[in-house]
C-alpha cells in the first residue's frame, strides 16, 4: 500500500472515528482540533506539484524538510568533533569566544590536532626565547609611501572589510567602538561610510566598483562627493576594492530586504530594491589608469593613504600594474590581498569554492613580485583571509605581509554563532541583518568590550609566539620559521614551499617573464 492511500486511509479513519464517537460523547470533537490541521496538512501535500516527495508521501515527508532546515544546528551541536567544523571549526571558534569574553582561553590535556596528518603547521622555537620586556602590547606599522603626507601608524590587526548593510548597525557601531577602545581601523567594506563607523574608531574607507558615497545619481565616481567624506578626520586610509576574496569578479549584491531607506540614502540608491554592485570599475580600464585614480584619491582626500584590495586571479594582470608603477613612478601606499577563502556574505557556491587564488600562495606570489622589482620598500601589505589566531597573523607576517585584516573572527567577537544565515536576513544573533527584532537582541555596550578584548589577547598571542622564537620585532619573522607536514615521511619550510626572490631581480623583463612561467 502508497503512503497516499495509508495516508488517505488513516485519514477518512480518524474522520469516522471521532464522528462516532462524538454522537455519544460531544468532547470527542475536540481531538479534531489536532487531527484536523494535520488533515489539511497532508490533503494540501497531495494536491501540490511542487514538491514530489510530500506529494508521495503526505504529511510524514515534511519532516525531510523540517530535518534538512536544521541540519547545520545538528551538525555543529551533536555531530561535528572538535577540529572538524567549516569553515572554522569549534576549537577556532570558542577560542574566540573565550578571548572576547577575557576569560581563561587556554587548552587542557594537549593538542587534539594529527600533528602527523599531511597539513599539520608549526612554528620553530628557540631555546633562546625573548624576555617580557620585548611584548608589545600593540606591534604597529606606518602606512605611507614617499607621496602620502598623512601617513597612518595602523595596529598589526584591523578590521576587515563588511558593509553596513551586509552587517547590522549595532554590529557596525559595537565593531567602531571597538576598534576606538583598542586603538585599531575598521573598513567599512564597499557599502558607505554611514554614522555607525563615525563613532570614533579610525576608518579605512572602502571604494567598490558601485562607489557607494562617492557617486552621482548615475552611479559614477563623483570627486566631490568623495572629497567631502575623505577628508573627515576618522578616516584614516582609503582603499580601492577591484575584487574580494569570496566572489572575485563578480560583483556585489544588496538584497531588497536589507536595502531599508537610511541604507539606501548612504549608498545613494533606491531603497527596497536588490542593488548590484558591478563586476569591475568604471573610473578605470587598464593598470595606468587605476594608478592616476590611485594619485587622484590620494590628492582629494588631503595626502591620505591610498592603497587597493585584490584576489589575485591572472598573474599577468597584478605584474602589468606593477610595472605600470614603475613607468608612471605612482605606487599605492598599501595593497591588499585577499584569499579565495575569504567571504562573510552571500557568494555563489562556484565562486566560493572554485575561483580565487588561496591567500597564503597569493600573499607569497604578491610579495615577491613587490621584491623582485623593488616595489616593497614603498608598498605595505595586508593580509585578508581566515586570520583569527595569534598563529595566522605569524604566519601571515612569516610569508610577506605587514599587516593583517580579520573578519570572520571579528563578527564572532561580536556574538556570531557561526549559524550560516548571513545571505538570508535572518541571523539569528543580530550580526548579518536588518531585521530590527534580531538586531535588538546585540548589546553594542558589551559586543564592543569584546571586540577590543578579542583584539588585544590576539595580538599578546602572537607577540608571545614571536618572542617564542626569539624575534625581538615582527617584522623580522621570516618564512623559514614555519613549517608543514607534506606527508609522515616529509616536513617543508615555507621558505621551500614559496622560495624567496632577489631585491630588483625581475627589473629584467625576461627574467619576470621566465619566473612567471614557473610559476
Amino acid at each position: 500500500m502508497s503512503a497516499r492511500a495509508i495516508f488517505i486511509y488513516s485519514a477518512v479513519s480518524i474522520v469516522i472515528l471521532v464522528a462516532i464517537l462524538g454522537s455519544f460523547w460531544p468532547d470527542a470533537w475536540y481531538s479534531m482540533i489536532v487531527f484536523a490541521p494535520l488533515i489539511l496538512v497532508g490533503v494540501r501535500d497531495m494536491l501540490q506539484k511542487k514538491h514530489t516527495i510530500k506529494r508521495n508521501f503526505p504529511l510524514i515527508g515534511n519532516f525531510r524538510y523540517m530535518l534538512e532546515a536544521i541540519r547545520p544546528e545538528l551538525m555543529q551541536y551533536f555531530v561535528e568533533t572538535d577540529t572538524e567544523g567549516k569553515p572554522f571549526n569549534r576549537l577556532h571558534r570558542s577560542m574566540v569566544y573565550r578571548r572576547a569574553k577575557k576569560v581563561n582561553d587556554s587548552t587542557p590535556f594537549g593538542t587534539q590536532m594529527n600533528v602527523y596528518a599531511a597539513g599539520y603547521e608549526w612554528m620553530d622555537h628557540s631555546i633562546y626565547a625573548k624576555p617580557s620586556k620585548y611584548y608589545q602590547k600593540q606591534p604597529r606599522v606606518l602606512v605611507g609611501g614617499p607621496d602620502c603626507t598623512q601617513p597612518y601608524f595602523a595596529s598589526l590587526l584591523n578590521v576587515s572589510a563588511m558593509s553596513y548593510g551586509a552587517l547590522s548597525n549595532a554590529a557596525v557601531t559595537a565593531l567602531n567602538l571597538g576598534a576606538k577602545k583598542n586603538k585599531f581601523a575598521h573598513n567599512t567594506g564597499e557599502g558607505g561610510l554611514s554614522e555607525y563607523h563615525l563613532q570614533g574608531g579610525d576608518v579605512i574607507w572602502q571604494i567598490g566598483t558601485g562607489y557607494f558615497g562617492a557617486r552621482d545619481l548615475e552611479g559614477n565616481f563623483s570627486d566631490s562627493e568623495f572629497q567631502k567624506r575623505a577628508t573627515l578626520p576618522q578616516v584614516k586610509m582609503i582603499e580601492i576594492k577591484i575584487s574580494q576574496g569570496a566572489k572575485p569578479g563578480h560583483g556585489g549584491l544588496l538584497p531588497a530586504a536589507k536595502n531599508t531607506p537610511e541604507i539606501a540614502k548612504i549608498r545613494g540608491v533606491e531603497p527596497f530594491k536588490d542593488v548590484h554592485s558591478p563586476s569591475s570599475h568604471s573610473a578605470f580600464s587598464n593598470p595606468n589608469e587605476l594608478l592616476l585614480f590611485v594619485q587622484k584619491l590620494r590628492t582629494l582626500s588631503g595626502g591620505k593613504p591610498v592603497g587597493f584590495k585584490l584576489c589575485v586571479g591572472k598573474k599577468k594582470e597584478f605584474t602589468d600594474i606593477c610595472q605600470a608603477m614603475l613607468e608612471t613612478g605612482i605606487k599605492p601606499d598599501f595593497i591588499t590581498v585577499d584569499g579565495g577563502e575569504g567571504g562573510t556574505g552571500a557568494a555563489p557556491m562556484e565562486f566560493s569554492n572554485s575561483i580565487g587564488m588561496p591567500m597564503r600562495d597569493a600573499l607569497a606570489f604578491v610579495s615577491n613580485i613587490l621584491v623582485g622589482l623593488d616595489l616593497k620598500k614603498d608598498i605595505k601589505l595586508i593580509a585578508s583571509g581566515k586570520v583569527i589566531t595569534g598563529f595566522d597573523i605569524a604566519r601571515a607576517i612569516a610569508i610577506g605581509a605587514d599587516m593583517v585584516n580579520c573578519a570572520r573572527g571579528m563578527m564572532m567577537a561580536l556574538g556570531c554563532i557561526q549559524a550560516l544565515q548571513c545571505n538570508t536576513n535572518t541571523c539569528p544573533v543580530g550580526v548579518a541583518t536588518q531585521d530590527k527584532r534580531l538586531i535588538k537582541g546585540l548589546d553594542v555596550g558589551d559586543k564592543s568590550e569584546r571586540v577590543a578584548n578579542f583584539h588585544e589577547a590576539t595580538l599578546k598571542s602572537f607577540v608571545e609566539l614571536t618572542t617564542a622564537t626569539g624575534i625581538e620585532n615582527p617584522e623580522n619573522l621570516r618564512r623559514e620559521h614555519i613549517n608543514r607536514r607534506i606527508s609522515q615521511a616529509s616536513v617543508m619550510k615555507y621558505s621551500e614551499i614559496f622560495p624567496y626572490i632577489e631585491r630588483g631581480s625581475l627589473l629584467n623583463k625576461e627574467n619576470l617573464e621566465a619566473y612567471l612561467k614557473r610559476m
